[in-house]
């Protein structure tokens, strides 16, 4: 894959029982992982097949593979019936998205009319990987399903890398990684465009600054549905692989990006860990890794994201925690904080109390 594997051409989660904290100031829960878990033959092959995006009812998946040729990456869609379900057999989205070239790093929008990718030096675009846009045409799975694609235009693409990974939840800002783009930090840098309504065109991208990038490789940036986590991958030193998986948050949509924490040598427990995608809901993370246990060179796995329930850790989940949470009532206590995403949202309040309710009188194993 062309951009994925820079580092083979230039660029191109996780510990059973582990707590991630996030530093002063920002949404702060606890929680832990669960053990990854291989998406399975059906979905990844003996090839390449990197994570994508998942529509908002969470039954398509878009992702990559290149499982039609070395130099062909090319975008897949898998649907299921209900999210209880298996993953149907994957579908490549044709020639009108794909070429015979390289598409890669799908975005579907919140509403499942739009579908962002990357492709590498197509014609009308801008040098090395652009961000381009095609919209639904029909409701039917055939050729005529996504218009010809469009691309995003000088403003946000460049003459080197531009690779779009994620989009918030409104579908008013667009979140990449950019190569050498002048204002950067390092040889890749995350950003992000905005626009006031989804009829609007992307505004002036904005670097996300030194506390999320660095002077090495930052990119692959996944947006939670609630704008208050954000998932990327860097090769910067301390880390576990060639490339790891981190996590920074925030308060508010307002306020300033904290101090990114890595996922662990559990889920960066390989060379390559890239392309997180949060499940709406902030149930599950999905990500790319070449760990063992895989069918192919990258597989796409996937891991719990569990909030910590049992607030006073006697082994049950029971009335006793919910006191403690009435007890912090309207405090930002991260101990208490575990709604309605794992990584809670800076207020303890009902959502806290829902998500509590439903691990109620659940009996929870010892730390190891």
């Amino acid at each position: 894959m062309k951009w994925l594997n820079e580092h083979r051409i230039g660029f191109l989660l996780v510990g059973i029982v582990v707590a991630i904290v996030i530093g002063s100031g920002n949404a702060k829960a606890d929680f832990t992982f669960g053990e990854p878990t291989n998406l399975g033959p059906t979905i990844n092959s003996p090839h390449l097949d990197l994570t994508g995006s998942f529509s908002s009812d969470g039954l398509s998946l878009y992702f990559t593979s290149n499982r039609n040729g070395p130099a062909k990456d090319d975008i897949y869609v898998s649907t299921r019936a209900t999210t209880d379900d298996a993953w149907g057999t994957p579908v490549n989205l044709g020639p009108s998205v794909n070429s015979s070239g390289i598409e890669q790093g799908s975005i579907i929008s919140p509403d499942g009319l739009s579908l962002y990718f990357n492709a590498y030096n197509r014609t009308g675009g801008y040098g090395g990987l652009d961000i381009w846009v095609t919209k639904q045409l029909t409701g039917r799975n055939e050729e005529s399903y996504w218009s010809e694609p469009q691309n995003l235009g000088p403003t946000i693409n460049t003459s080197q890398n531009d690779v779009a990974w994620s989009m918030s939840f409104d579908g008013l800002a667009l979140y990449f990684n950019s190569q050498n783009r002048p204002g950067g930090y390092g040889n890749n840098d995350i950003w992000v465009s905005t626009r006031a309504t989804t009829d609007d065109a992307w505004g002036e991208p904005v670097n996300l600054g030194l506390t999320i990038n660095s002077p090495y490789f930052d990119g692959c940036p996944c947006i939670s549905t609630d704008g208050l986590s954000l998932f990327y991958h860097s090769d910067r030193p301390g880390g576990f692989g060639e490339y790891d998986l981190y996590m920074t948050t925030r308060a508010t949509i307002d306020d300033d990006w904290g101090i990114p924490i890595n996922l662990g040598p559990t889920i960066n427990a390989s060379a390559f860990n890239s392309a997180a995608t949060i499940l709406h809901g902030g149930s599950t993370l999905f990500f790319t890794s070449d760990r063992p246990g895989g069918y192919g060179d990258w597989d796409i796995w996937q891991v719990p994201i569990l909030p910590i329930v049992d607030l006073n850790t006697d082994g049950i989940v029971d009335t006793a925690d919910m006191c403690i949470i009435v007890d912090n009532w309207g405090s930002d206590d991260p101990l208490c904080d575990i709604g309605p995403m794992p990584w809670g949202d800076g207020i303890v309040d009902v959502q806290d109390l829902i998500v509590l309710a439903e691990h109620l009188f659940e009996e929870i194993p010892p730390a190891e």
